[in-house]
């Protein structure tokens, strides 16, 4: 095993305990990351609660969601959205799916989530909602195959998140901590937009210009917040 793929694999199991900690996840949601020798595999626990991912849990994946070597434990429903969205994507090396309360009412109504403040501003362009009536019909919601992940993926495009209707939504990132940041403070933004609608009167969101800078300046210091996370919620043995 390279070093690369241990320190990965290390980041994978603490990034699905500091989603557990943050309440990003709770017993459902998953992220994923590219493999770094395979950029056409990708590795993503097995079917598991998040915050009890340990690394022996964790599976590698072909792009089109088969499991490599015939590794026949149970694997997650939704890893198609993982597989599609990293085969679009060659730039994005993890994604975060997440239920999180706070943003699912943004996927069910005419209120686009927008960033409101400089933590959310890789939200800059609106995010787009995934709905997956257009090219499904009825469904129980969820990302079960190629195709639909390849369509959720084709909604994402070039953006850093996006929502699927009366089900979640999805974060990408170049690294681990970035996804990771991007889906804390989805759930943030989507938080305190919420109530500064409920205040009545006009929103003043970041314009484009604000958010480009806040986004870069955010990036510069990713450490910062990703060191606290591991420490707080996956402390090294």
């Amino acid at each position: 095993m390279s070093t690369s793929l241990t320190t990965l694999l290390d980041d994978l199991v603490a990034a699905n305990r500091i989603l557990a900690g943050l309440g990003i996840v709770d017993g459902f949601g998953h992220i994923s990351v590219r493999h770094p020798d395979r950029p056409d595999r990708f590795l993503l626990s097995r079917s598991l609660a998040p915050e009890l991912v340990t690394r022996d849990d964790i599976m590698e994946f072909e792009l089109d969601g088969t499991p490599v070597a015939g590794d026949s434990r149970k694997p997650y429903l939704e890893r198609f959205i993982h597989g599609e969205i990293l085969r679009k994507r060659p730039d994005v090396n993890a994604v975060v799916h997440s239920h999180a309360p706070s943003v699912v009412p943004f996927s069910s109504s005419s209120s686009r989530l927008r960033p409101i403040c400089h933590m959310g501003s890789f939200l800059r362009n609106g995010v787009s909602v995934f709905e997956i009536r257009e090219r499904f019909g009825a469904t129980d919601m969820l990302i079960r195959n190629v195709e639909q992940g390849a369509a959720l993926a084709d909604v994402l495009a070039g953006d850093t998140v996006v929502l699927m209707r009366g089900h979640g939504f999805c974060s990408v990132g170049q690294t681990i901590p970035v996804a990771v940041f991007r889906a804390v403070y989805t759930q943030n933004n989507a938080e305190l937009q919420s109530r500064t609608m409920a205040l009545g009167g006009e929103v003043t969101y970041l314009d484009d210009d604000e958010a480009a800078l806040s986004e870069a300046t955010n990036r510069a210091v990713i450490d910062r917040p990703w060191g606290l996370w591991k420490s707080r919620f996956a402390p090294a043995d």
